[in-house]
């Protein structure tokens, strides 16, 4: 198992920092996220925090509490330590993932730290080698909905390939428009978000219209209900999933044996999840592609770490930072992106 191959690396872990990052992004909101920096042996290894809510970020920065890893582990050990430890630190996250997304925070700063410190790199201790990464654009069309912000990216680059999502005020002319683009790879349904800003409920004359104008796009997390099934029969081979995937034991319990799933490493929290999440799917030749969180520092190059070793030619939603800014801009990197001369621990710079 490729864990294997990372939980005996020993980590001295002496001091532990946290650092707030904000930015406004393409999807309306301002996104809050925090550096997690594990240091020790004249080395520092970060991660990211990605949970949604900007409170639990400043209370984390503020309170500045030692977590209970300071010392010499193995990253096992370390990984099994952070398992067992509430992170939120007596608080209540306003969803259950979130924990994951904070653990995931640690145990991707105690890899990169573990890494430097064995002075090696990911690919180098999994025996790989790091390939060109291809990314998607992922963009929601504004309110009231256009396609004026896809098209206004392409004009700064007509090689781009979105991730969109499909909402139910969403015109024929618009979806027209767009699936003139010939740009549209991943149509993200969002039908298994709840209680979220970006809800989308099954609604069968949408996902209809979007099967049939964009006959080559896979299709996300579709709200499967006795309308929008008979849909998909005869196509579950377009269909992906995302938001449900922590694990593999959430890959099983799938409607039918997917042929596509979004990756979203910190939905799985732990590096051994996640590993072993992307093993079984090559065991069963599922099809992956990587996912963000919005990520505004490290947690992009650990997206991008990991996809250009497990599915590099995927559609990945890992797109560089400006790329989430409001407005579409020129000079961004292209796709696909080169991997790092000298990578670094769990970076990919």
């Amino acid at each position: 198992m490729r864990y294997d191959q990372i939980a005996g690396l020993d980590v001295q872990i002496d001091d532990c920092e946290f650092e707030l990052r904000e930015q406004d992004v393409s999807s309306g909101f301002t996104r809050t996220t925090t550096v997690v920096s594990l240091s020790g042996d004249g080395h520092t290894g970060r991660g990211e925090d990605v949970t949604y809510d900007s409170e639990p970020h400043y209370s984390l920065v503020e309170d500045n509490p030692e977590p209970p890893i300071i010392g010499s582990r193995s990253f096992a050990e370390v990984s099994e330590q952070l398992a067992e430890t509430d992170l939120f630190f007596g608080d209540e996250p306003a969803q259950s993932v979130f924990r994951n997304y904070r653990r995931w925070a640690f145990e991707s700063a105690a890899l990169d730290l573990a890494l430097k410190q064995a002075g090696t790199d990911l690919a180098t201790q999994l025996d790989q080698s790091y390939s060109p990464v291809r990314f998607v654009v992922s963009t929601r069309l504004g309110d009231p909905p256009t396609a004026t912000r896809v098209t206004d990216w392409l004009d700064h680059d007509s090689t781009l390939e979105f991730k969109l999502d499909p909402t139910s005020d969403w015109t024929p002319d618009i979806v027209e428009r767009l699936a003139e683009t010939g740009a549209v790879r991943i149509l993200d349904l969002k039908g298994k978000y709840e209680g979220t800003d970006v809800d989308q409920s099954g609604d069968r004359d949408l996902y209809k219209l979007m099967l049939e104008q964009f006959p080559d796009a896979v299709v996300e997390d579709p709200d499967l209900t006795d309308e929008t099934r008979p849909l998909f029969e005869g196509s579950e081979g377009r269909v992906s999933w995302d938001y449900p995937i922590q694990g593999v034991e959430n890959v099983r319990a799938l409607p039918w044996e997917p042929d596509w799933l979004n990756i979203k490493p910190s939905r799985f929290g732990s590096v051994e999840s996640l590993l072993g999440t992307i093993e079984y799917c090559s065991e069963r030749s599922i099809q992956l592609y990587g996912g963000g969180q919005f990520e505004l520092d490290i947690g992009r190059q650990h997206l991008h770490a990991l996809a250009s070793l497990f599915y590099p030619d995927g559609p990945n939603d890992i797109a560089p930072m400006g790329y989430n800014d409001p407005e579409p801009s020129a000079g961004l990197p292209g796709s696909p992106l080169s991997p790092p001369a000298t990578p670094d621990g769990f970076e990919w710079n």
